[in-house]
């Protein structure tokens, strides 16, 4: 649910905030968080290499289970909790061995409920199963593209994928609107991913989005000719040139930036650009 604010300061006034009463921890578990650095888009040796990052809150990194590998073992949710690291809810399993782990929410997961991965597991949101034992038609998140590798698709709020149709292949249509085809053998698991009315959140104010760690974006027309090619002229400008280029030059309206390549590119059956 959507909360909305008193407008007692300017940015008040138009922030909304998700209502976060059905999470039911404050603090994760400590042996599942790790202190990852924050290189502000630096690399190695210090340089800028990727602008508008720097001057995000500090914030603990948790420990995520995307391959879901404990097979045939029953896992009680111990909690929903709130990650920073990402826009889903995640859920803290108490396995029956003894083991804690951390995984993505579906939505509708509840503390108590249990959850199983392996063949064996039921077709029930949050179990995880091979592409081949999930009926068709069915709503699915946390998916892989190389068995045992690890969900690498399908992982932020409110997001699902739907299986279409099995043969040698599994053909899946994600949210984007690609289908795909993925190995039978890949795991997913059920469900949609929780949280889905993050993207109705308004920031407010400019300094929400400076404790994300996004800084401000400058238009090229606003520059100097010195730090921009679209910079410089009197009063207002275009950008003086047939297309749009970025800092260094390079065209930046319709320049194709994918790999076609890509070994992945070949199991691509309808490509999302294509309407």
């Amino acid at each position: 649910m959507i909360i909305r604010h008193q407008p007692t300061t300017p940015g008040r006034r138009h922030r909304t905030d998700l209502d976060r009463s059905d999470l039911t921890v404050k603090r994760p578990e400590k042996t599942l968080t790790t202190i990852i650095k924050y290189r502000a888009g630096r690399n190695s040796s210090g340089k800028l290499t990727v602008r508008h990052h720097g001057g995000q809150e500090k914030r603990l990194f948790r420990i995520i289970d995307f391959k879901r590998d404990k097979h045939d073992i029953p896992a009680r949710v111990a909690s929903i909790e709130y990650d920073p690291n990402r826009t889903a809810n995640i859920a803290l399993l108490y396995y029956a061995d003894g083991e804690k782990r951390y995984i993505l929410a579906p939505q509708g997961l509840k503390v108590n409920h249990l959850v199983f991965s392996g063949e064996n597991a039921p077709v029930k949101p949050g179990n995880a199963l091979a592409l081949k034992n999930i009926p068709v038609g069915s709503l699915v998140h946390n998916l892989e593209l190389t068995p045992g590798k690890g969900g690498q698709l399908v992982r932020s709020a409110g997001n699902t994928a739907t299986l279409q149709s099995k043969d040698k292949f599994a053909v899946i249509k994600l949210p984007s609107g690609e289908v795909r085809q993925v190995s039978l053998e890949c795991y997913a698991t059920i469900g949609e991913v929780s949280n889905p009315e993050i993207k109705n959140i308004k920031l407010g104010k400019a300094g929400r989005n400076r404790h994300k760690g996004i800084k401000p974006t400058v238009r090229g027309t606003a520059q100097d000719p010195r730090s921009h090619p679209h910079g410089g002229g009197e009063g207002r400008s275009g950008v003086g040139r047939p297309s749009p280029v970025s800092p260094w030059g390079k065209k930046t309206l319709g320049k194709k930036t994918r790999n076609r390549r890509k070994y992945s590119a070949r199991f691509i059956i309808k490509d999302r650009r294509v309407k």
